[in-house]
């Protein structure tokens, strides 16, 4: 894009680790010459993986994102446990000697399983949930404890993929630690670090994650994403409209239904048979966002509008960064 740009529109940007999700989006910035971007939530410098990000007007579509359910790929390691629930952090405690040695497979999946479900779980102390106006994470690198609420999230499936006993390093053969990698699918809100954390707690030797990789934001998958160094914000640019058809039922509007729609007035739909569930995405003849509207007595009302070109491209979108896994 040329600096000053307008162009609106979704980018899919695998993160490197070592980044913050802010890193990503200030570079983005720079490669888009706009200021206006945001992302539908972050990931830890540990992890790598899909971020989704909004350009311009389309940031307002990034609300209808960050709810989406969502799929990782990890590696736990049981035998310790630290102060990140990550490998990050301090080690807390380390399982006494012979402990590995009685894990077992089947013990291990046992305890995913109870993890699974509708569950109430306790966030990451590192999390970036504000406590008293403060991020928890702030709170904890200040030296204060930190111990949240649990809260209700969903864990569809937990997949071991693979893993075993890790020998220690003294040589002596014995296993000090039990590395699983694991799939997750999970709603959105839900901490895979406290998965790791729980899971570790629940066979008794602690445990924390080593890896995490975003693979999947609903009908988002880190396949189609590009990195930072090949990613050309121009040309890798996903059309609002494009997007919109994955994340709503369309409906076509004439060219006076999308004036009509865009200046915020009422249209009439009652002459045809359109219905579903709100929201739903308008598009113009030339096959343009108009914006995401319900439909009510027949009449189609608008939730929101998307300008054909971002008219605000200064601003800045606003955007939590912090640890959220």
């Amino acid at each position: 894009m040329n600096p000053g740009s307008n162009r609106s529109g979704i980018l899919l940007v695998d993160k490197p680790p070592g980044n913050t999700s802010h890193d990503v989006v200030a570079r983005t910035r720079r490669l888009a010459g706009t200021r206006k971007v945001g992302h539908a939530g972050t990931l830890d410098p540990l992890a790598t993986g899909l971020l989704v990000l909004g350009v311009n007007s389309s940031t307002r579509l990034l609300t209808y994102v960050v709810g989406l359910d969502k799929e990782y790929e990890a590696v736990i390691r049981l035998g310790a446990s630290t102060t990140t629930d990550d490998s990050e952090g301090d080690v807390l405690e380390v399982a006494p000697a012979g402990a590995i040695g009685g894990l077992t497979d089947q013990r291990i999946t046992d305890g995913l399983a109870a993890l699974t479900g509708d569950v109430l779980q306790r966030p990451s102390s590192v999390s970036a949930i504000k406590v008293d106006g403060k991020r928890a994470y702030a709170r904890v690198r200040g030296g204060e404890t930190v111990v949240l609420d649990a809260r209700a999230v969903t864990i569809s499936s937990i997949d071991v993929l693979g893993g075993g006993p890790v020998s220690a390093a003294d040589g002596s053969g014995a296993a000090a630690f039990w590395d699983v990698s694991v799939r997750v699918v999970c709603s959105s809100g839900t901490y895979i670090r406290a998965i790791a954390r729980d899971l570790g707690d629940a066979l008794g030797v602690g445990g924390h994650l080593t890896e995490l990789r975003r693979t999947r934001i609903g009908p988002f998958g880190v396949a189609e994403a590009h990195t930072l160094e090949t990613i050309d914000a121009d040309r890798d640019l996903l059309a609002p409209a494009a997007v919109a058809a994955l994340l709503f039922p369309t409906v076509p509007f004439d060219a006076a239904q999308a004036a009509d729609l865009r200046n915020g007035k009422w249209v009439d739909l009652s002459d045809a048979a359109r219905s579903g569930p709100a929201p739903l995405a308008a598009i113009d003849p030339a096959g343009l966002l108009i914006g995401l509207f319900e439909i009510r007595g027949g009449t189609a009302r608008v939730l929101v509008n998307f300008p054909t070109d971002a008219t605000t491209a200064t601003e800045t979108a606003t955007a939590t960064d912090g640890p959220a896994t």
